[in-house]
């Protein structure tokens, strides 16, 4: 970083509420002599070896005024027609290259891996470390100055991050937006929340073939990602609220033409960031990691945020753990009224003001002098914020949930933690003590769930193990188990539900998440049998099973792991050194980043 001279003016704020605040001298670190950019060493140097990457640059067309010095800033996009929530990106691009330009900088775009939710098998959670070291590895090989990631789907985002985390290069992100509202027969549809809903419904008769089918055409209208608080957005909300993102990045909708200015508006800063060499370290402080534990809070988001969030740290070096989940978000209350917690969709959130009045209403708990990519402080962001509808953003004295933050919860089932959303469980079961249900992995819950002789009750805790980060692998979203048929036709709505798995966040219940360790590791989830009383104690936070020491120890050595599911390459990787959940499931050799070292020249 070079030393303080001058402030540097803040872009001109764009039309849409929620606009840029005058940048703060705190992250101002131009000086008179302006950084030589990284680039230079591949387009600045005399001889062959700079000869060849501008020669074939050129060949595309590029003119030789865009090798003058000014930064290159990559467009980093994860575009591709395998994920819908990702298929308008290369449209976008266009817009981010626009501001790049009008800034003075030379934009290339550069494809990675994209992670569609919906279609990839075993599960996107396998691939979010692949992807983020597609990212790390591109940024880092070619001459890139500033990064603007382009992301949609859900692993999209906390991949980008993490890889451009990495290497510490001035960066900032844009989301796809969410899809348009799903509507029906008269009938608001949200994308995941009401699949669950429908699936319930024709399996216990209430609709037909038929209308399932003519729900699949009207739920999914438009691109972008899930119009529900599911984990997309969320992470696209904490984005925004951790200042990576600019103002109203996680709200506009994907066809809304405010969703390009915020991509032009992007590009323009991205060149600002690389002269002022303010990196992504600088924005993804402590303090922003708080800032996204509270609003995820207030926004009742997706459990999925957990695991993004701790390896997102871990690629920074920032302090933060597991711990900090249940103490910083513990008297948060939830605002945003969204299924699957509540009734609104995204186009409804976005309308009343976004997030920018979120946390304007839960200011007192925010660190607002956290730094923000446009400039300024994200006190200063949100300072003029105004509400439109206190039925969607509620207020603190009306909240949808008095407490939406997530619970930590530790026991003999979870030594190293477990997770549970209490805005979307039922209030009656976040105390409760029942005799467990076990299935032995997913094929095993899919084949038995339904069976009229399987012996279960609405007290009984169904109980899923080998799901998580080895055992499946990949961690899958199957820890929202189906309820049994003939429960969900006796009219019961919620069970409470135990596994070492996660949870779509466009998913509800009263479902207890990413117990660590693992049961393929042998962790305690895996010693329990059908029968066994399992206590879930919410206020306590705590998730025990009723088993007494010598008995566990006695299952304990009689455990036999199971075997791997893999036995050669990415799989092989993953299996061999993914972390468990309680350490955000990222690579053990990923942690900690590495910046942009010079590389060797291969001529």
């Amino acid at each position: 970083m070079t030393d303080q001279k001058k402030p540097v003016e803040a872009d001109t704020p764009p039309t849409f509420s929620g606009g840029f605040s005058t940048e703060s001298a705190a992250l101002s670190t131009s000086s008179d002599t302006p950084p030589a950019h990284r680039s230079a060493e591949w387009f600045g140097r005399a001889g062959k070896y700079g000869f060849i990457p501008r020669s074939w640059m050129k060949s595309q067309g590029f003119s030789a005024e865009l090798f003058d010095g000014r930064p290159v800033i990559g467009i980093c996009n994860t575009w591709s027609e395998l994920t819908n929530c990702n298929r308008h990106l290369r449209e976008l691009a266009e817009h981010v290259k626009r501001g790049v330009l009008m800034a003075g900088g030379f934009p290339l775009e550069f494809p990675v891996t994209s992670l569609g939710e919906p279609l990839m098998r075993p599960t996107t959670m396998m691939f979010r470390n692949l992807v983020a070291m597609d990212v790390e590895e591109t940024i880092r090989a070619n001459p890139i100055d500033g990064v603007v990631l382009l992301a949609g789907c859900d692993k999209t985002t906390p991949a980008l991050l993490m890889g451009a985390a990495s290497c510490d290069v001035p960066t900032i992100l844009v989301s796809g937006g969410p899809m348009l509202n799903g509507r029906y027969q008269g009938r608001v549809l949200g994308s995941g929340t009401d699949v669950f809903n429908l699936d319930q419904e024709y399996r216990t008769g209430k609709i037909s073939k038929a209308d399932v089918e003519a729900a699949e055409a009207a739920m999914s209208r438009s691109a972008g990602s899930c119009m529900t608080m599911g984990t997309a957005s969320t992470m696209a909300l904490i984005a925004e609220a951790m200042g990576i993102g600019l103002p109203m990045n996680g709200t506009i909708p994907a066809p809304d033409s405010r969703r390009a200015v915020l991509a032009e508006e992007a590009g323009k800063r991205a060149v600002r960031l690389v002269e002022q060499d303010i990196r992504i370290s600088k924005i993804l402080t402590r303090d922003a990691f708080e800032n996204a534990v509270k609003v995820a809070g207030a926004i009742g988001g997706s459990t999925n945020a957990v695991v993004h969030l701790l390896a997102l740290a871990g690629r920074l070096g920032v302090k933060f753990t597991l711990a900090d989940w249940d103490e910083l978000g513990r008297d948060v209350p939830c605002l945003v009224d969204l299924k699957p917690s509540g009734r609104f969709l995204m186009e409804e959130f976005f309308d009343a003001g976004g997030l920018p009045v979120v946390m304007k209403r839960i200011a007192d708990k925010l660190r607002l002098g956290a730094p923000v990519v446009e400039g300024g402080t994200m006190g200063e962001r949100i300072a003029e914020a105004r509400g439109w509808n206190d039925e969607v953003i509620r207020t603190v004295d009306n909240p949808l949930t008095p407490k939406g933050g997530l619970v930590v919860l530790r026991g003999n089932l979870a030594p190293d933690g477990a997770i549970l959303k209490p805005s979307a469980a039922t209030p009656r079961l976040m105390q409760h003590r029942g005799r467990a249900v076990v299935f032995k992995d997913a094929e095993d819950l899919r084949a038995r769930i339904d069976d009229p002789d399987l012996d279960v009750d609405a007290d009984s805790v169904l109980v899923l193990q080998n799901a998580g980060p080895r055992g499946y692998p990949g961690m899958p979203e199957v820890g929202t188990m189906a309820l049994p048929k003939k429960l969900l036709a006796a009219g019961v709505t919620d069970m409470v539900r135990v596994s070492d798995a996660r949870m779509s966040g466009t998913a509800f219940g009263t479902v207890v998440l990413h117990v660590a360790p693992e049961s393929a590791l042998g962790g305690p989830l895996a010693l329990v049998k059908t029968g066994d009383m399992i206590v879930l104690d919410t206020a306590g936070r705590r998730i025990d099973v009723e088993i007494d020491a010598e008995e566990m120890a006695r299952r304990r050595a009689a455990f036999v792991p199971p075997e791997p599911a893999y036995e050669r390459g990415y799989g092989k990787l993953f299996i061999d050194h993914v972390q468990q959940a309680d350490k955000g499931v990222d690579f053990d050799f990923l942690v900690g980043s590495s910046g942009t070292p010079p590389s060797k020249v291969s001529f």
